[in-house]
């Protein structure tokens, strides 16, 4: 309840910066505290000044940071009108690249004390200051996905916001390798915009592996049932993923169309989808369990019940493969 009511305040004071009086709707991330009333006490600093104690305090707002509404869509994942609402005032607010239809880090910090810290000291479109911070961005698409916006998330995705669907002349590297920051079209040179700078693995890799879980694993893989463990795979995939506009698609024996990856770098699991449907948030209707001694097990519904084999599953050593039937 007290944390309902810090987000509600601060949502009533709003942020505030150039093209922003407050009124977005969108959670700021960031405010600042002038003290207005102190009184003086008998304390003395390490430099030997005089300390106050604060009798009251005047918040100050800043212009929006893209984990405002990061953090505040954790907390509203499972109300998808309010995931809905959200997504749309980002999606037309100061934060939104238009030209690169990615996110920026900040919105406009033009006008802004030093005493912001150090984003103040890099030009605009740079590193800390209204940049395409790549983390920050993949935290913000993670959270699409998880409040199961899987049109919007896969939007975005497609529209070039997520790795390999980058412009790669733009980016200037391997679409498999993720940047620090891309310089936005904030940037005054035109010919950086989109460019990734400082290549490296950090928060942007372990938010995309969060990702490809969500879009092929699915939330909750082992569950417990009665005490006894079982195993579920709720893939978030689109029906572009089966079958692409220009390599078309990969087919089973029966015409169905499927795609492979590998569970735990070791179970090959193939999902056939016999309907040719988007599978959003879908569970099977069939499982066939292969195992490496040539055993099969066969699983009718949307679960795999029988717990020695849900447990060799997650043991790895002694399944050799799983197929899944939508």
């Amino acid at each position: 309840a007290q944390v309902q009511l810090g987000i509600d305040r601060a949502m009533v004071i709003g942020s505030h910066g150039k093209g922003d009086d407050g009124k977005s709707g969108i959670s700021p991330a960031y405010f600042s505290y002038e003290i207005t009333k102190w009184t003086v006490n008998d304390g003395k600093s390490n430099d030997g000044l005089p300390t106050v104690d604060a009798n009251a305090m005047k918040v100050g707002s800043f212009p929006l940071f893209l984990e405002g509404p990061v953090r505040y869509m954790k907390t509203i994942s499972e109300d998808k009108p309010k995931m809905i609402d959200a997504y749309n005032r980002v999606l037309t607010s100061g934060l939104r690249d238009t030209e690169l239809n990615m996110y920026f880090v900040s919105a406009n910090l033009e006008g802004q004390s030093y005493d912001m810290g150090r984003m103040m000291a890099f030009a605009p479109g740079w590193l800390e200051n209204q940049s395409i911070w790549m983390h920050m961005s993949y935290k913000y698409y993670l959270e699409l996905i998880r409040g199961k916006l899987y049109e919007q998330f896969f939007t975005e995705m497609k529209g070039g916001g997520i790795l390999p669907f980058m412009d790669p002349d733009a980016y200037g590297r391997s679409l498999m390798e993720c940047s620090s920051f891309l310089s936005s079209s904030a940037f005054a040179d035109p010919s950086f915009h989109g460019r990734g700078f400082l290549a490296r693995l950090s928060g942007s890799t372990a938010e995309f592996l969060s990702m490809w879980r969500l879009m092929f694993v699915g939330p909750n893989p082992f569950i417990l049932v009665d005490n006894k463990l079982q195993m579920q795979l709720v893939p978030a995939l689109p029906l572009w993923l089966f079958d692409d506009e220009v390599e078309g698609g990969t087919y089973d024996e029966e015409g169905h169309l499927i795609v492979s990856y590998k569970l735990f770098a070791a179970i090959k699991v193939t999902y056939h989808n016999t309907k040719s449907q988007n599978l959003y948030g879908i569970p099977p209707t069939s499982y066939k369990v292969t195992m490496k001694d040539g055993s099969v097990k066969n699983f009718s519904g949307s679960v795999i019940t029988d717990p020695a084999v849900a447990d060799a599953i997650r043991r790895v050593i002694t399944v050799e493969s799983i197929d899944a039937y939508f």
